[in-house]
């Protein structure tokens, strides 16, 4: 399962929703960049514009409302915390909705990555890359 004591999953499950978020958004953002290298024999700088396209506000929002029903009980909840939490600033060229739900991806995957569901992490991880490949933002330089 994982190698998180009961301790430390006390803990995690007592942080802020943003601290989760805080985390959530690097273990997505190195998760995207990792999958373009891999897949893309391009110049840094146009992976980085790439890259933009899965992790903006927007294309997570979208990816938070297709996700939400594959989540588990537990997951659910800790969205639910990072959606209704009040972050002290947002994106200027973010819509309110979207970086809530935004928000809520990002606590549910920095929940995972702290509580070392690695394995469920990385399938919600590449779920959420495909949705965005489908819709073209992966694959555009918008």
């Amino acid at each position: 399962m994982n190698a998180v004591d009961e301790n430390s999953i006390k803990h995690i499950k007592q942080l802020s929703p943003l601290v989760l978020a805080f985390v959530g958004d690097s273990v997505f953002d190195l998760f995207i960049r990792s999958r373009l290298a891999m897949k893309k024999n391009e110049s840094p700088h146009k992976m980085h514009i790439k890259a933009t396209g899965y992790v903006k506000a927007e294309a997570q929002g979208r990816i938070a409302l297709c996700l939400y029903d594959m989540l588990d009980d537990e997951e659910k909840k800790i969205f639910r915390r990072g959606r209704n939490t009040n972050p002290a600033t947002v994106p200027k060229n973010a819509d309110m909705i979207d970086y809530r739900h935004a928000t809520a991806f990002e606590t549910v995957l920095g929940y995972l990555y702290l509580m070392g569901e690695y394995e469920r992490l990385n399938k919600l991880m590449n779920i959420a890359a495909e949705i965005i490949e489908q819709e073209g933002a992966g694959n555009s330089e918008k």
